[in-house]
């Protein structure tokens, strides 16, 4: 086991786009807390927890960080978010 921790906050919210969303707009606010990685951020439909939907880009970048844009874009990834 190791010595790393995950915080899980549930909320509810009525469909996979409104969850990325929000999802996308916690991990904003959280992107300055050295603690945080909002590059892997997933959501999850309630009763099935096990299928998570990634809310970024789930390549890594050099130095083992995620990239920050949409699942899919188009283009290079990048650590800056970029607004829709």
């Amino acid at each position: 086991m190791t010595e790393r921790w995950v915080i899980h906050l549930p909320v509810v919210v009525n469909d996979l786009l409104s969850a990325q969303r929000l999802a996308r707009v916690v991990a904003h606010w959280t992107h300055v807390l050295p603690q945080t990685e909002p590059g892997g951020t997933t959501v999850s439909a309630e009763d099935d927890q096990n299928v998570r939907h990634w809310v970024f880009c789930d390549r890594l970048l050099a130095g083992g960080r995620r990239c920050l844009l949409r699942p899919g874009h188009d283009g290079e990834c990048s650590r800056r978010f970029r607004p829709r």
